[in-house]
């Protein structure tokens, strides 16, 4: 499967704390290797997030994504839970 980051991610991504980043690539690495394991609380996400998915980072970050096809997976937002969707 092909990663790709959209370039707000990427600004979003960079604002974080080092701390953040490191467990982001962590929650990566897990979620590449079993994307059901219940720590990452993968679900998919309903209203006007509707098509996208809710990866859980750490208790208030999560990384939206979204399926571009079958073979590229897009991640799209990263930030606390208020940000994303208050």
């Amino acid at each position: 499967m092909e990663l790709r980051f959209a370039q707000r991610f990427q600004k979003q991504y960079k604002k974080l704390p080092r701390g953040m980043q490191d467990k982001f690539k962590e929650r990566l690495g897990l979620f590449l290797s079993d994307p059901t394991d219940p720590a990452l609380r993968v679900h998919p996400l309903r209203g006007s997030h509707a098509g996208y998915w809710s990866m859980n980072v750490t208790g208030d970050i999560r990384a939206l994504y979204r399926y571009d096809g079958e073979d590229v997976l897009l991640f799209v937002l990263i930030g606390t839970h208020s940000q994303l969707y208050g």
